[in-house]
């Protein structure tokens, strides 16, 4: 009985050894088993300028618009203008003849016709421009110093800007604006002298804006005008995707890799901000730095990941 009881014991122990060095081994296995890798796209620095800009509408219109009058009572004889028409600085648009002219000019002819006698009044442009308005046409009596047609002078072409006076401040900065038509053509503008009234509804000022341009621009056109607020000519800036904050919005942060697998957490301080870069105020990072770009969501400091994009 005694034998029996030390083989089995002797068993025992030959099992429990047994199954020890194979547990070990399944807990080390799982131990080594590879650190999760969160995948990630990178970017790098740009140092393209940056500005911090709004847009306000500006309106096309003619400072100047002659008006042409009779200069006489009578019948219009002749009407060599329409309205769209563009015409010369002392071009004739209207001849006009009265009662008196043509009756003595038909007596006159009848006894000498060589006298040739026409009795009629040359009414002319006095500048360059477009026929706005043109308000008779050819047989219709006028009397004198009655509007025959209006003429906008071309060398009075302007933009018309509507300023909140509490950015008066900023265009006193701005010798030259950016001037954007509806169909993507940028003209350069120079600032004007500013009218002095103030809309007592809006607050706005109107400035005026001239542009230099072959092209003839129709009136009443709404062109976008930029007015830069800020500017930096030559930052350290990363996409806005890259940039991290707090709930609060006052702690700023960026992911920098440190090497292909491992990227670490670096505070920032916040420059200018546009519609997709933001300035990096410091630290100064170097040109070759790399951040994460997408993926940078919840990672901890000194975070493992994976480069998907480069």
């Amino acid at each position: 009985m005694s034998s029996k009881l030390t083989l089995g014991f002797a068993l025992i122990c030959l099992i429990l050894n047994g199954c020890g060095p194979a547990s070990t081994s399944g807990n080390q296995e799982l131990d080594k088993s590879p650190e999760p890798k969160t995948p990630v796209s990178i970017t790098q620095i740009s140092n393209a300028p940056l500005s911090d800009y709004i847009e306000l509408n500006a309106t096309a219109t003619f400072q100047q618009k002659g008006i042409i009058k009779a200069s006489s009572n009578g019948y219009l004889q002749t009407v060599n203008v329409k309205k769209g028409d563009y015409v010369k600085g002392g071009q004739t648009l209207f001849t006009i003849i009265t009662k008196e002219a043509k009756s003595i000019g038909n007596a006159i002819n009848n006894l000498d016709p060589s006298f040739k006698f026409t009795g009629l009044t040359r009414i002319m442009a006095n500048t360059a421009g477009f026929a706005g308005e043109v308000s008779h046409q050819k047989g219709d009596y006028v009397q004198e110093g009655e509007q025959l047609a209006v003429i906008t002078n071309l060398n009075s072409f302007v933009f018309l800007m509507d300023l909140p006076y509490e950015l008066t401040g900023i265009i006193k900065n701005q010798k030259t604006l950016e001037v954007t038509l509806p169909n993507g053509e940028k003209l350069i503008g120079n600032v004007g002298s500013a009218l002095p009234l103030v809309d007592s509804a809006s607050q706005t000022q109107r400035i005026i804006i001239q542009v230099k341009t072959q092209k003839i621009i129709p009136e009443g056109l709404v062109a976008k005008v930029k007015l830069i607020r800020s500017q930096s000519l030559n930052p350290i800036a990363l996409p806005k995707e890259s940039v991290l904050a707090n709930e609060t919005q006052d702690k700023f942060w960026v992911m920098k890799l440190i090497n292909d697998t491992t990227a670490v957490k670096i505070n920032i301080q916040k420059g200018l901000e546009t519609g997709s870069y933001i300035e990096i105020k410091s630290p100064l990072f170097k040109p070759d730095d790399r951040f994460i770009l997408t993926g940078n969501y919840g990672l901890p400091d000194t975070a493992k990941i994976t480069i998907s994009h480069k």
